[in-house]
This record gives C-alpha cells, sequence and structure tokens, in this order.
C-alpha cells in the first residue's frame, strides 16, 4: 500500500516539474484563465479531475498495477 501512495506521489510530483520546467509561461497562462472562472466551476472541474483520477487509478489496479 504504502509503495503504491509513493508510487502515485512521485508520479504527480513528475509531471508537475516538467510543467514548470517546459512551460512556465503557459502555467501562468492558465493560472490566469483559471482565476477568471467563477469558484463553482472551479469546483466542478476539481471534481471532475478527481472523479477522472479515481477512475484512473482502479484501472491501474485491475490491471496489477
Amino acid at each position: 500500500m504504502i509503495e503504491t501512495l509513493l508510487l502515485a506521489l512521485g508520479l504527480v510530483l513528475i509531471v508537475e516539474g516538467l510543467v514548470y520546467a517546459l512551460a512556465p509561461s503557459l502555467l501562468e497562462q492558465i493560472l490566469a484563465a483559471l482565476a477568471q472562472l467563477p469558484p463553482d466551476q472551479r469546483r466542478l472541474l476539481g471534481l471532475a479531475s478527481l472523479a477522472v483520477g479515481l477512475v484512473m487509478v482502479w484501472a491501474a489496479k485491475q490491471l496489477g498495477a
């Protein structure tokens, strides 16, 4: 269980690090666009991301990860 948690956190840090390293100006544009969204839409976007992430983790576990 702890191995899976460490793997997941490591992958998140890799992806976020790549965004900061390869496209910092794009990240600023994305954050500015998100700041213009109403809080309800940001919440819905967060919940949708959470749901997609849960499905991906479930699928990975079903496939033997």
